[in-house]
């Protein structure tokens, strides 16, 4: 795999979370986490973020019965835009990204 399309895939790992979630970074990971170290790197790194972010979801969801999830949820998104752009445009330039917090589940 080149660089480029290393970059590109893990950029695309990375920016996709904003919109569909767990989905790209799992695609991306399970396509390339063989044919390239950076994409697996950051395939699961973009992964294990995403379910982390899924997570805050779903308990924000939960939370809105008593109203204070309106307010996590919200948190939520703005915490997943912010760090999702960053590492897209660090592993765009070619740089390893890691996330101020993250559960790592899979390793």
């Amino acid at each position: 795999m080149s660089q480029s399309d290393e970059r590109l895939y893990a950029t695309l790992a990375h920016a996709g979370i904003i919109l569909f979630g767990f989905l790209p970074p799992l695609i991306i990971w399970l396509i390339g986490k063989d044919k390239s170290a950076y994409v697996d790197r950051q395939g699961k790194e973009a992964l294990n973020f995403s379910i982390l972010i899924t997570i805050g979801y779903v308990v924000s969801s939960l939370l809105m019965v008593v109203l204070i999830g309106f307010v996590t949820w919200f948190a939520v998104l703005v915490i997943s835009l912010v760090f999702c752009i960053q590492a897209a445009m660090a592993v765009n330039k070619g740089l390893d990204y890691q996330y101020p917090f993250n559960w790592r589940i899979i390793k």
